[in-house]
């Protein structure tokens, strides 16, 4: 059984709610998953416990990260994904999600094994979103 650790930051929810439809899209496919609030993780060498790692973060200000505490974890985390497999979301609420393909430029950069381009769901999920939430978690932890 895969390991899968679901790391996100929210502001308004709309990120979390993501996060537990993921979970339960991977769930349903078999893996073991644990989901965490960015600054509850318990810090980046915790990350080579999990097979795969799925990030979830809104796009804020000038479409970027959030910068109180998911980028900085994000950058440390940074040096461990080369070769791991990861899968971003998020929500934005104006850009069109130009913060997305940044991130995932970025990611690919590191060398994570990056499934897809990235979920990004325009401000709160509807049925639609989550759909594809559950989709993108089953598909994740199948690929494992």
């Amino acid at each position: 059984m895969s390991r899968i650790a679901i790391i996100y930051w929210t502001g308004t929810g709309n990120t979390l709610e993501m996060a537990k439809a993921i979970e339960k899209g991977a769930k349903g496919a078999g893996a073991d998953v644990e989901v965490f609030e960015v600054e509850s993780f318990g810090g980046v060498a915790k990350l080579k416990d999990y097979d795969g790692l799925m990030f979830g973060c809104p796009a804020m200000g000038d479409e970027v990260l959030e910068e109180g505490a998911f980028e900085p974890f994000f950058a440390e985390a940074e040096g461990q994904l080369a070769d791991k497999p990861v899968a971003l979301f998020g929500s934005y609420g104006w850009g069109g999600g130009a913060w997305m393909e940044s991130w995932a430029e970025r990611t690919r950069g590191d060398g994570a094994k990056l499934f897809g381009d990235g979920l990004a769901v325009e401000n709160a999920p509807d049925d639609e979103a989550l759909a594809a939430c559950e989709k993108l978690g089953a598909d994740f932890a199948a690929s494992l």
